[in-house]
């Protein structure tokens, strides 16, 4: 079993809510990454979502291509990125890291190297926004033979027919977009959450996570009473580019008083 999978029952087991966190692996400066990462799980996160820094971050909104460029600024890699995970994994064993990014990187590292060297170095899982199940049987086998899940996106528009199809491929969780746009985008519907979730609860047994418009405790609160858990990312990055010039620790604290703040509110359904 996965620590993905571990982490999820466990939560499952408690009544606890799942917190994901994103930020861009290298924003706003590499040295600012691992305490970043450090801090989010002192307050309380669940899974630790790491982006990938890329040039055409196509699903993001402003805010979080931003993280990217920043990030590219100073050469973050894919490679570079497993090197940050490896070095959180000197100290943390338990806490499941999902990469999240494009199929560009990976498929120029090569889906065996890529696999290897991603569970080497400690990865769980990974997201790949621009890969659709018809297309990832190969690098899917690769994780398969690592032991690595392989988390996709459901969308508000995804009918429960592809629903399936997607969930058939997955493993882990399932990555619910609340919002029809790009991350950070406003105009949550609460309703229209609470019916898509729903639907898919007929289609899989995987805990769903809910993202894209979660961007304080009260919009997290209000979705984690529908799903299985939440995702926060356009918050924090942008909290980070914010104080780009104030140092990691300062940088780590924003984030982790963010967090913080978010998981006091799950804890209290």
């Amino acid at each position: 079993m996965s620590r993905i999978a571990e982490r999820l029952n466990a939560a499952k087991a408690a009544g606890r809510k799942i917190l994901v966190t994103y930020v861009v692996c290298g924003d706003p400066s590499p040295e600012a990454t691992l305490p970043t990462i450090k801090a989010l799980v002192a307050a309380g996160a669940d899974v630790i979502e790491l982006g990938v820094p890329f040039s055409d971050p196509m699903a993001e909104g402003p805010v979080i291509q931003k993280g990217h460029e920043r990030a590219l600024v100073h050469g973050t890699s894919l490679k570079s990125t497993l090197e940050i995970v490896k070095e959180l994994r000197q100290t943390d064993q338990q806490t499941p890291v999902v990469l999240m990014g494009y199929a560009n990187p990976i498929e120029r590292f090569g889906y065996a190297s890529f696999a290897r060297a991603a569970a080497d170095a400690g990865v769980d899982g990974i997201l790949t926004v621009d890969l659709p199940p018809e297309e990832v049987k190969d690098l899917k086998q690769e994780l398969d033979a690592v032991g690595m899940d392989n988390i996709f996106l459901l969308a508000p528009t995804t009918r429960p027919e592809r629903a399936k199809v997607i969930a058939a491929h997955a493993s882990g969780f399932l990555y619910y977009v609340s919002l029809k746009g790009v991350t950070g985008a406003g105009h949550l519907d609460v309703d229209s959450v609470k019916a898509k979730l729903a639907e898919f609860g007929q289609l899989t047994h995987l805990p769903v996570c809910v993202g894209f418009g979660i961007k304080d405790a009260a919009t997290a609160k209000a979705i984690a009473q529908l799903a299985d858990g939440v995702v926060v990312g356009s918050v924090l990055v942008d909290k980070m580019g914010e104080l780009q010039d104030q140092g990691p620790e300062k940088i780590a604290a924003a984030v982790g008083d963010i967090v913080g703040n978010i998981r006091q509110a799950l804890d209290s359904l």
